[in-house]
């Protein structure tokens, strides 16, 4: 697989008639052939990861642009990828019904990890780093014991596919994303459904915690970006601006800022004091399926169908 980076002169352009500044990325890394489904930066920042189509994952160094690993033995497409707490494993999702460990430091599988009886489309750590939660397609989200890797629990209710998890910054609840336009979420001390919301008018394609766990934001095919408090499930506004699907969310380490990639190509820059969209992020040529801030907050990753990976300098 030939990889390249492809550095590239930041440029923002001016638009009289928008609230932001529309900007080329700062680098452009190339080395997937197939769609780019999940990327995700280490806890450190250092490293970043890309789950594709292509059945592989690809590790990153952030600072060189240049490609460090190449992971392989999945028999599917790739759909989510994620970095451990400590930083010292990567899980991965795939369309072939596992989840996938692998060591960051070298290039091994160490795991895989089995049950699903359809495509895995969503992983998630809890803060603390003891459980991974997994999404599949089979109506279920299963949740593993990290330290022994063993299955401990799963969760049902869904009443289609589950499409995205994401557990609160105290790790109290989990939240999980369904084709029916549903959010759920559960009380992870005893994994009693804690509520659902019908919010959607149309299958959730991402839902993400900000920061200080205070809202909680999800985004799906009606294009509509829906804030709830999650302890109550009050709404507390919605982003409209994209003019195809939400498919991916991140909040910014600080909070003030929410990205969001759609399948219109682009991506929002959302002010969550104004909730205004602030910038405009154009480049891919395809639909923008995954985002995630760096842990300072300076850069932002934008993974696409359009099989490529974006770096975006967002302060400086």
């Amino acid at each position: 697989m030939k990889v390249t980076a492809t550095l590239l002169m930041l440029l923002t352009l001016f638009s009289s008639n928008t609230l932001a500044a529309t900007e080329l990325p700062a680098a452009k890394l190339v080395g997937h052939t197939d769609r780019v489904r999940s990327v995700a930066f280490s806890p450190n920042g250092s490293l970043l990861a890309s789950g594709s189509y292509d059945k592989t994952v690809l590790l990153w160094d952030v600072k060189t642009g240049s490609q460090k690993r190449l992971l392989t033995g999945h028999k599917g497409g790739i759909v989510a990828v994620t970095f451990s707490p400590n930083g010292k494993r990567i899980v991965s999702a795939s369309l072939d019904g596992t989840v996938r460990l692998w060591d960051t430091r070298v290039d091994a599988h160490l795991r895989t990890l089995t049950g699903h009886n359809h495509h895995v489309v969503s992983v998630a750590f809890s803060p603390d780093g003891k459980t991974l939660a997994s999404g599949s397609w089979d109506g279920t989200v299963r949740l593993w014991e990290v330290e022994t890797w063993t299955h401990k629990r799963t969760l049902t209710g869904y009443t289609g596919w589950g499409l995205s998890l994401a557990f609160s910054p105290d790790g109290s609840l989990l939240a999980g994303g369904n084709i029916d336009g549903s959010v759920r979420l559960w009380d992870t001390e005893f994994w009693g459904e804690q509520r659902t919301t019908m919010t959607h008018g149309g299958m959730v394609h991402s839902v993400a915690f900000s920061p200080d766990g205070n809202t909680l934001a999800s985004g799906g095919r009606d294009k509509i970006i829906w804030l709830k408090d999650p302890k109550t499930g009050e709404s507390k506004g919605r982003f409209i601006a994209h003019t195809d699907n939400v498919h991916s969310l991140a909040f910014s380490p600080d909070g003030k800022t929410l990205a969001s990639g759609s399948r219109d190509k682009t991506v929002l820059l959302w002010d969550m004091a104004t909730g205004e969209p602030k910038r405009t992020l154009t480049g891919h040529t395809d639909v923008v399926d995954s985002v995630a801030f760096s842990p300072d907050g300076r850069m932002l990753v934008t993974g696409s169908w359009d099989k490529t990976v974006l770096l975006w300098k967002i302060t400086d």
